[in-house]
């Protein structure tokens, strides 16, 4: 009986009521900042983070606060955060209070991180740690494409995520070209080391890359703008008599009418590249790594955390602003209106952190 008495003491100091900010989504275009008290039941596996940054994954949330992808407002958004644990469930074994870790979570003070969580090395900055989740994003693009060592690869969309696909790409030892409609943004692959960069804008891009390949065409495109236009680009830069692959990393929302027929030769005629098309995502691989399974979320963050601190994967020309949660406002106007200077949003909490309370 004492025992039984001694655990439900120890599961009422579970809960946790905090005074809470999120950013939420109350309509098509309408942005808020609402504030409440929230308490948090953790169960034996749970995990209570004060979150210190989050960042805002643009494509998706753009879409979900245009109305372009259908969601129910008023709505929540964001889905990776670094955060600060606050508190832990009585079974918890990857966390200790106190230590920083990466986690699916939204735009919010206080959370719950339950899925996933990667303890952030001392050693990596923890604004830039905030950009590992877009990079499990990137990373599945040279799982996918299964790149190898003097490979000519062709990255389309200079996006977060296409940019650190392609410098994922050129440390696994590709030969990588980069290609995009925005100046500043190709002016920002050059500053992380991606030398080679096309912008359709001002050159033919079909001739750029047979120039920079010698007339061979690349062997690999990697579509990250998640345009439809984008990927029938992408399916005309491989080698017109090889094995040509498109991994397709950025997600398609938009309607686009084309000649199918004229795409699908790509695929079907060896004159036309005999191309292969491949879909990337992070949720194909398993959240923990495990014995039987080579890959996982956990494995490749860990990677992408090596590389961080060994100052190999740049971060510092990504992140173009730090705002507090009170403009979030702000920084999404930004983020759709002016795409040349807003890139790498990030939401600092840690001021709010500071003066928030357990209650």
């Amino acid at each position: 009986m004492e025992g039984n008495v001694a655990r439900a003491r120890r599961r009422q100091e579970k809960s946790k009521r905090v005074e809470a900010q999120q950013i939420v989504f109350s309509g098509v275009e309408r942005v808020t900042l609402e504030s409440a008290r929230r308490e948090f039941n953790l169960g034996p596996d749970d995990v209570l983070i004060q979150t210190q940054y989050s960042l805002v994954s643009v494509g998706t949330e753009l879409a979900k606060l245009s109305g372009l992808e259908g969601v129910e407002y008023p709505f929540a958004p964001g889905n990776r955060a670094i955060g600060k644990v606050i508190a832990l469930g009585e079974d918890v074994a990857d966390a200790r209070i106190g230590d920083i870790v990466f986690c699916h979570t939204p735009h919010v003070s206080h959370t719950l991180a339950k899925r996933l969580r990667i303890r952030v090395p001392p050693e990596v900055d923890i604004r830039a740690s905030a950009l590992v989740g877009l990079a499990l994003v990137a990373m599945t693009a040279l799982r996918v494409g299964q790149v190898e060592l003097g490979d000519r690869v062709a990255v389309i969309g200079l996006g977060l995520v296409g940019n650190l696909a392609a410098q994922l790409l050129q440390l696994a030892g590709a030969d990588v070209i980069v290609i995009d409609l925005n100046a500043g943004r190709l002016a920002k692959a050059q500053a992380c080391g991606l030398t080679q960069g096309i912008n359709p804008r001002e050159d033919d891009t079909q001739a750029a890359v047979m120039e920079l390949t010698r007339g061979q065409g690349v062997d690999i495109v990697v579509e990250a703008s998640g345009t439809a236009q984008a990927a029938e680009l992408a399916v005309s830069l491989t080698g017109r008599s090889g094995e040509g692959i498109v991994v397709l990393l950025g997600s398609p929302r938009q309607g686009y009418e084309t000649d199918l027929t004229r795409f699908l030769n790509h695929v079907h005629l060896w004159r036309n590249g005999s191309v292969t098309l491949r879909g990337a995502h992070e949720w194909r691989y398993p959240l923990q790594h495990s014995p039987f399974q080579k890959h996982s979320m956990a494995r490749n963050a860990e990677i992408i955390f090596r590389l961080m601190a060994q100052d190999k994967l740049r971060t510092k020309p990504l992140i173009t602003h730090i705002l507090k949660p009170t403009a979030a406002a702000e920084a999404f106007a930004g983020l759709r209106n002016k795409p040349d200077t807003y890139m790498g949003v990030l939401f600092d909490w840690t001021g709010r952190a500071q003066g928030a309370r357990l209650l």
